[in-house]
């Protein structure tokens, strides 16, 4: 059995496990600059380029 004195230890330990990982996720959008919305006008946009694709290859096709 562990006494009080070492899972306080654990305690303190884990408690700055967890403010780290919340201070890093945090951060991380504004270091990668990818936030939902920025990925949402890059889906978008990949989306309309894919469109534009397809549609020049169907007429390209029609036209043979």
């Amino acid at each position: 059995m562990q006494s009080n004195k070492d899972l306080g230890g654990v305690d303190r330990w884990m408690t700055q496990a967890i403010a780290y990982m919340r201070r890093y996720l945090r951060k991380w959008p504004t270091s990668y600059a990818r936030t939902v919305h920025d990925q949402m006008i890059s889906g978008a946009s990949y989306a309309l380029g894919s469109g534009a694709v397809s549609v020049i290859i169907l007429w390209l096709e029609a036209r043979r």
